[in-house]
């Protein structure tokens, strides 16, 4: 992680972090990517468009394709490729990589005091097969003043991006997860997702609009020649997250999987309808914790052992019911289950539209639980239904979280924050897929953490323990 004077960090942070998503093809805790849009589709249909056609024959279109390739591939090969040695070359010029921002990055404030925004670039190394380029240093920049609010380079580079299809591992029960390989070399034709987390001090100002910079080598067989491209200028988002009440009832209870690190739920890179999302980004999955710190007690094979099991779950906020799936069992824990079909991923669940393209999702219910249908309106407070395990699920838990759409697949996943609890302590080490059946006891190992006491209008960040 590196960050200059005034510098925000990008970065797992000071933890490593766990989806219940059968397509799992993406997996530390502190840190929005923008697919295309309809905005986006409108464009790509008025290129295809024959009234928009710029008139050129198909033997001098395909020409001009190809002086571009060869101009292209002899780039490539020559030193200072996208770049005098001074910076960014002015004006068009072939950059080896390509990049796409998934979502709009959206600033929210954590329980570490700081404003983040945490998103992906999805990175296309555009040449051939057999050249590589090594990505140096990613910067995010302030698109007006060019100033650098954050950057990765060395290993938390690495250990933040990833080819699409290649997840990086977690950690597993006690043990890290292993660094990722160095330098980071993204092979040629080749596709890789960089997570970023963009964390500003207090007080820092988020920018309007950034811009991303992207600095290395192109590799081949006869040696490197460095670029420098400017990529993704993206406006951040201006829209505030969705302050909520608890989805559960006052208690204990510990925050699993959130953002901002290497989790199921971060890392969880989806094809769905043939396009890539991250539909579970901000989502938290909910454990009730008891006096001792226990989560389970007795027989962790059985449902009724977990002190989550049948806890009610309630509206964090008002809106109307547009979905409800009921029927799916419970799974016996702590078995990993098969996965389920696409549909039943998130079992049983209720989805409340609380604001125009905002959908509060309340998932892996206990099956014959739930209490409302849909077209329900629903107050805030109002018992949807009761925790259970059905769906992708090994131990009792509420995943919940905000989405763009109605279903779970295909969405997006805003942030949100909740207006007052209380930071009780945190987990410091990863339990993969927090499977809580499967550690050699209940209850957690809670130490005290540095934002311990009250909190308002925040995002509880990954493991930690809290109190509605």
């Amino acid at each position: 992680m590196e960050s200059g004077p005034g510098a925000g960090a990008i970065g797992p942070g000071r933890r490593v972090a766990g989806l219940h998503m059968g397509l799992r093809l993406g997996a530390g805790r502190d840190g929005a990517l923008r697919g295309p849009g309809p905005d986006d589709w409108k464009s790509t249909m008025a290129e295809r468009d024959p009234r928009n056609r710029t008139g050129r024959s198909p033997l001098r279109r395909g020409l001009v394709t190809a002086v571009l390739a060869a101009g292209m591939l002899t780039a490539a090969t020559v030193p200072g490729y996208g770049t005098d040695g001074a910076g960014p070359a002015p004006g068009p010029q072939f950059t080896p990589l390509t990049a796409a921002v998934m979502t709009e990055p959206t600033p929210f404030h954590a329980t570490d005091g700081r404003t983040h925004l945490s998103y992906e670039l999805l990175t296309t190394n555009a040449l051939s097969s057999s050249t590589k380029v090594r990505l140096d240093r990613v910067e995010v920049r302030d698109a007006r003043t060019h100033r650098v609010v954050g950057s990765l380079s060395g290993q938390a580079l690495a250990d933040a991006a990833n080819p699409v299809g290649d997840p990086l591992p977690g950690a597993d029960a006690y043990t890290p997860a292993p660094p990722g390989p160095t330098p980071t070399v993204i092979p040629g034709s080749q596709q890789w997702v960089i997570w970023l987390d963009l964390a500003l001090d207090r007080g820092q100002r988020v920018p309007k609009v950034l811009e991303h910079h992207l600095s290395g080598a192109v590799v081949t067989a006869s040696g490197s020649s460095p670029f420098e491209e400017t990529v993704q200028i993206t406006p951040t988002g201006r829209t505030a997250p969705l302050n909520l009440d608890a989805p559960v009832r006052p208690g204990t209870w510990y925050s699993s999987e959130s953002c901002c690190g290497n989790t199921h739920h971060r890392r969880g890179l989806g094809p769905i309808n043939g396009r890539f999302d991250v539909p579970q980004r901000f989502a938290i999955d909910w454990y009730k914790v008891g006096e001792q710190g226990q989560t389970w007690e007795g027989d962790p094979a059985r449902l009724t052992s977990y002190l989550s099991y049948r806890q009610p779950v309630v509206a964090a906020a008002g809106g109307r019911v547009v979905e409800v799936q009921d029927g799916i069992p419970d799974n016996t824990p702590p078995i990993t289950p098969p996965v389920p079909p696409i549909e039943e991923t998130v079992g049983n669940h209720v989805t409340v539209e609380v604001a125009p393209g905002r959908y509060l999702l309340y998932a892996h219910l206990k099956p014959g639980s739930l209490r409302v249908r849909e077209g329900d309106h629903v107050e805030p407070g109002r018992v949807l239904g009761l925790i259970g395990n059905s769906g992708n699920s090994t131990t009792p838990h509420l995943h919940f979280q905000v989405m763009t759409t109605a279903e779970f697949f295909p969405t997006d996943s805003p942030p949100f924050t909740f207006r007052k609890f209380r930071v009780l302590g945190q987990v410091e080490p990863r339990l993969w897929d927090d499977n809580l059946g499967t550690q050699p006891t209940g209850v957690l190992p809670i130490t005290p953490s540095p934002y311990d006491g009250p909190h308002h209008a925040r995002y509880p960040l990954d493991r930690e323990v809290l109190e509605f």
